[in-house]
């Protein structure tokens, strides 16, 4: 089992900037990929950003050049950097991990709330 635990949500105002972090149970470095998804009221669930045990990254269409997902093996962490927030990028945001085995794990969840 691996456990993920994001934080770093909250309330923001529009063009401002919020640092996500997740920290997962167990050792990173042998994920086939960590990602980030996140889900507005009354929407699917939405690719945000994901980074492969490689370091190759994919980023969703609404997010690309102000979002930035990193990933540090030591500390089991992977953060999303966000800017020039939107109110549209307001959503619950999911840590997630793949494992060797395509086992998928979530997070809780963090709220992002962009809002004047």
């Amino acid at each position: 089992q691996v456990q993920l635990v994001e934080s770093g949500g909250g309330l923001v105002q529009p063009g401002g900037s919020l640092r996500l972090s997740c920290a997962a149970s167990t050792s990173i470095f042998s994920m086939n990929a960590m990602g980030w998804y996140r889900q507005a009221p009354g929407k699917e669930r939405e690719l945000v950003a994901t980074i492969t045990s490689g370091g190759s990254k994919k980023y969703g269409d609404s997010v690309k050049d102000r979002f930035t997902i990193s990933r540090d093996n030591a500390k089991n962490t992977v953060w999303l950097q966000m800017n020039s927030l939107k109110p549209e990028d307001t959503a619950v945001y999911y840590c997630n991990a793949v494992t060797k085995s395509v086992a998928f794990y979530w997070g809780k969840g963090t709220l992002v709330t962009v809002s004047s």
